[in-house]
């Protein structure tokens, strides 16, 4: 892990980008140390158009005692492009404008190739961050695409409790793992997502095997996910991370 900028936040909170190789990402610690740590995961947007939302949720986390670290996915932002993925996205775009269902050939092509690429990745990711003294466990997983989350909980012992939000394309095979899912959960859905098919999100859900796991439904759409739904999520993290 190559520390490349280091800034101090008005309430306190320092923030370092880094890199992994070629991954970017973004390490934010509260004065407290060493922190337990939450990973911030965010939609494949690109770390700088995710940023003002993705500091917000940082400087929250910190307010409560825990370090946050993010990276960039595979074919955002500044890295390299990744054509099948493009293509992907575009076929998305094109069934959603024409009023189609959109099939699962699509949701696997756009998802699956993520999931294999992103995991492996918040692992190195992981592994670097817990080598920091700054950094002390245990570790919990917050947001983005839920189909990395579930991956991610059932491959990943170090991860103590996740929040998952619902409101992206799940594959099928990914229903399947999520029956593995053991961790506590706590899982966002906005009841009026438009581009979110809610039954979907419902048996998703209902598929997780863990023994703690609530679900929070808000009324709106994607991005409407009120204020308090954040403090929420952080007495969830506070009960099963300190």
């Amino acid at each position: 892990m190559h520390f490349t900028s280091e800034q101090r936040l008005d309430d306190g909170v320092l923030e370092r980008e880094f890199t992994l190789g070629e991954i970017p990402g973004i390490l934010w610690t509260p004065a407290s140390a060493p922190a337990p740590l939450i990973l911030l995961s965010h939609p494949p947007l690109g770390l700088r158009k995710m940023y003002p939302r993705l500091v917000a949720r940082a400087r929250h986390s910190a307010a409560e005692g825990f370090a946050t670290a993010t990276i960039e996915l595979p074919g955002s932002g500044d890295r390299p492009r990744w054509p099948a993925a493009e293509q992907a996205r575009a076929d998305l775009r094109r069934a959603m404008e024409a009023g189609e269902p959109v099939s699962d050939e699509i949701v696997d092509a756009l998802i699956l190739p993520l999931v294999d690429k992103a995991v492996p990745e918040w692992q190195v990711a992981l592994d670097a961050l817990l080598s920091l003294p700054e950094i002390g466990g245990p570790v919990g997983y917050s947001g983005g695409v839920i189909s990395i989350g579930i991956r991610l909980a059932v491959v990943e012992p170090r991860i103590s409790a996740a929040v998952l939000f619902a409101g992206s394309f799940v594959p099928r095979a990914l229903f399947e793992e999520a029956r593995q899912v053991t961790i506590p959960l706590h899982v966002l859905l906005q009841w009026d997502d438009e581009g979110n098919n809610r039954q979907a999100a419902l048996d998703l859900f209902d598929a997780f095997s863990s023994k703690e796991k609530s679900l929070h439904a808000h009324l709106g759409g994607h991005t409407g996910v009120p204020q308090f739904a954040g403090d929420a999520a952080a007495q969830f993290f506070t009960r099963h991370l300190k």
